[in-house]
């Protein structure tokens, strides 16, 4: 991409231009040109003194489409602190060597513009490390190619096949491939894999099929078996930003009742659980089923009033009016 910008930005390039603009090699700068001619790009040599490398009839392609928003885009993953690659970096900053020069500014303002720090407030600062086999798995993806998988599963146990990977997904932390299998498809975290081994054989890979739209389709169920339990409660208007905030992904709000309230449905792993994070809310929310959560409720209230019901009466009578004591 960087020698066809550069191509297009002057009238004939030398290898030793190309190699001086891009800290590569003349010998690989040779080659990279002679692959662009291969590949069928219009360009061709002039031999002899004050020669070079030149597009057929001044061709232009479409890189030369890269708008100044899409190059700022472009640049913003190149950034010291990004979470880039090493190579990804490396690239970019070869093709901003071949940018016009009012897109090499605004590219430059870009990657440094913009710091990802993926830690929580009050996180360890350590930074995971991307699992051992990521790369591996990666180029299976890229190649289409089958993959001997050797994977742990949560109870420890490891079992072998042969999977046809389709795409990777990285969750917070987490990395998992997707992938069919002879079961149909499954997702296994690469955190769990104990080897990959690519093999010649192609990926069947469905015509419609989408990573995206897969994944949505994933973790919605991950979320379903995780929060299998569903509490029906009523919130008022002011509650309900509280709530989101809470439970996230885990609340569905429904319709407004006649009173104003609004019916939500929040999911859970337990109702012991599930109450307890309720607790709280009973300034805004009465949950109105299922009993057993409502059970939970009604003891954690007579705990608290049995625990601190006494510090508030004591509280209260050491602030009587001096009259009345």
């Amino acid at each position: 991409m960087a020698i066809l910008l550069l191509l297009q930005q002057r009238e004939q390039v030398t290898a030793a231009e190309v190699a001086r603009e891009l800290e590569i090699s003349e010998r690989t700068a040779r080659r990279d040109l002679d692959a662009l001619g291969m590949a069928g790009v219009p360009v061709y040599s002039v031999q002899g003194r004050g020669g070079g490398w030149r597009l057929v009839g001044g061709a232009r392609t479409d890189l030369t489409g890269l708008t100044a928003g899409e190059t700022r885009a472009l640049f913003l993953v190149a950034g010291p602190a990004s979470s880039a690659t090493p190579a990804v970096k490396a690239a970019l900053r070869k093709l901003l060597r071949a940018l016009p020069e009012p897109f090499r500014v605004q590219a430059e303002a870009a990657a440094s513009s913009l710091v990802t720090d993926p830690q929580r407030w009050g996180s360890s600062r350590v930074e995971p490390r991307p699992p051992r086999f990521l790369g591996a798995l990666q180029d299976a993806v890229i190649r289409g190619v089958q993959v001997r998988l050797g994977y742990v599963d949560r109870e420890g146990t490891e079992t072998e096949r042969t999977v046809h990977p389709l795409g990777l997904v990285v969750k917070g932390p987490s990395w998992y491939l997707v992938a069919d299998t002879e079961a149909g498809r499954r997702t296994f975290r690469i955190d769990r894999v104990s080897s990959a081994d690519p093999t010649n054989d192609p990926v069947h890979r469905p015509e419609d099929f989408d990573l995206a739209e897969s994944w949505r389709a994933i973790a919605d169920e991950i979320d379903r078996r995780r929060t299998p339990l569903e509490v029906q409660a009523v919130c008022t208007p002011q509650g309900i930003g509280v709530l989101r905030m809470g439970f996230g992904s885990r609340l569905q709000v429904r319709g407004p009742r006649t009173d104003g309230r609004i019916e939500v449905v929040i999911r859970g792993n337990d109702e012991h659980t599930l109450a307890g994070e309720l607790a709280g809310l009973v300034e805004w929310i009465e949950v109105t089923g299922p009993p057993g959560v409502r059970a939970h409720l009604a003891s954690i209230g007579d705990t608290l009033v049995e625990r601190y019901g006494g510090d508030r009466h004591d509280d209260n009578r050491g602030h009587q009016d001096p009259a009345h004591r």
